[in-house]
């Protein structure tokens, strides 16, 4: 119905104001992606409309069919891949998306490099991390994270700019979320995404600088966010 992705974006930005306030930081330092994958493109239409203006997606190939006709309307849109991105998909994702939040292994590191070369096109890109150490999902694990950074950074010059993490979903979200942090920390990186629909606040309590919103945004169809 129209209004009600309007409506529901506003109650999560007033909500994120309030969980920045509470742990006495600037609402403007938490950025709000708003998850559009499954979503139509009338949908994001309605979010883009309505002043927002960042996205995420899980799938390459679903931004493809949905992001170059909105960017003609709004090119000031930014584009974050959220999900896995397989190594024959790096060219396509490197020429569409405006953030890479999953670089998560060696071979995909190197894919990146190479294809930044090849380009000129050098997205940032953020690291993610399984800090629930489940064997099913993406991630480079805690322990070989500070090696994988560097490994980025100073050996393929990749733009690296900060760290994601999506918690177990039957844990309690904090302690990933503290472990993200201190990964940061550690390396000196300021970017943290992390915190979903059902606990971006307590992620802005432990300093996520991004939250990845969909199912408070767009509604339940579709999985994630």
């Amino acid at each position: 119905m129209e209004g009600v992705i309007a409506a529901n974006l506003a109650a999560v930005r007033e909500r994120i104001a309030l969980a920045a306030l509470a742990a006495e930081r600037p609402p403007e330092s938490v950025t709000l992606v708003a998850v559009s994958k499954t979503h139509s493109m009338a949908s994001v239409r309605e979010a883009l409309m309505a002043g927002h203006r960042a996205f995420g997606e899980n799938r390459v190939q679903e931004a493809q069919g949905k992001y170059p006709q909105l960017r003609e309307e709004f090119p000031d849109l930014a584009l974050h891949l959220i999900g896995p991105l397989q190594t024959n998909k790096v060219r396509d994702a490197v020429a569409e998306f405006d953030v890479i939040e999953s670089v998560d292994r060696p071979r995909l590191a190197q894919a990146l490099a190479r294809e930044m070369e090849h380009s000129g096109r050098r997205p940032p890109c953020l690291i993610e991390v399984n800090t629930g150490e489940e064997r099913q999902k993406a991630g480079v694990m805690p322990a070989d994270a500070d090696g994988f950074i560097g490994e980025c950074r100073e050996r393929l010059g990749l733009p690296i700019i900060g760290l994601m993490c999506v918690p177990p979903l039957e844990e309690e979200p904090a302690p990933h979320f503290a472990l993200l942090r201190e990964i940061a920390r550690r390396n000196d990186l300021k970017i943290l995404s992390m915190g979903m629909s059902a606990d971006f606040e307590k992620a802005i309590r432990f300093g996520a600088t991004h939250v990845r919103v969909g199912t408070a945004i767009f509604g339940a169809r579709g999985s994630g966010g």
